[in-house]
């Protein structure tokens, strides 16, 4: 299967990048893989299903990010996964938000088309590793219904997005359906540590500059 080349409709893409960093000490969205950023890879992945890709999270300089994407500052700046994620469908004009957590740099687009492909009948289209850990910032989300939700979550003091997810209609996706799209083994492979970064290195040969 090849990387496709003619975004999907109805489908805007977000990368969040609002962490922390506190365990990899500097950040992540900044580190690079082949000489491009994480921010450049998930985007190149992300260009696959929306011709709109925005960066989430507090507002960063272009060095090591792609200068042409926007960003979109978090609405609830420490609120974790769950406030990017609300920001994210707040941003969305779109029938369906695609998020990504800026760690994640082994995403596809071949991954995300194949998420696409699920959307009918569901509010949520959500990868499950293998070890069953669920994916809920490499998915893709309605907006009309998951925003006031996020909303309401938030508003009751919940910061994990596995609580949205229970309350809409999701599609499960375990690893074994996406097995069959090349380099799934490390679509899921997060990268929040040096030692990570390394394990990262590693598995693609690649030297970072």
């Amino acid at each position: 299967m090849t990387e496709r080349t003619t975004p999907l409709d109805g489908i805007e893409g977000f990368i969040l990048i609002g962490g922390a960093s506190s365990r990899m000490g500097s950040d992540k969205a900044q580190l690079k893989l082949g000489g491009r950023s994480f921010v450049e890879l998930i985007a190149a992945a992300l260009s696959a299903i929306s011709p709109s890709i925005r960066r989430v999270g507090a507002t960063v300089g272009t060095n090591g990010q792609v200068p042409d994407l926007g960003n979109v500052p978090d609405i609830r700046p420490g609120w974790g996964a769950l406030g990017g994620l609300h920001t994210a469908l707040a941003a969305c004009a779109s029938t369906w938000a695609a998020v990504v957590a800026c760690d994640l740099p082994f995403v596809s687009g071949d991954l995300f088309t194949y998420l696409a492909t699920l959307r009918e009948g569901f509010d949520a289209v959500v990868p499950v590793q293998a070890d069953g850990r669920q994916q809920p910032l490499c998915a893709l989300y309605r907006t009309e219904l998951c925003l006031p939700v996020a909303a309401e979550l938030i508003a009751a003091g919940e910061r994990k997005p596995r609580a949205l997810l229970a309350a809409v209609k999701t599609r499960w996706v375990p690893q074994e359906e996406l097995d069959h799209l090349p380099g799934a083994a490390n679509f899921f492979m997060n990268v929040n540590s040096p030692a990570d970064y390394e394990r990262a290195l590693n598995a693609t040969g690649s030297d970072p500059r």
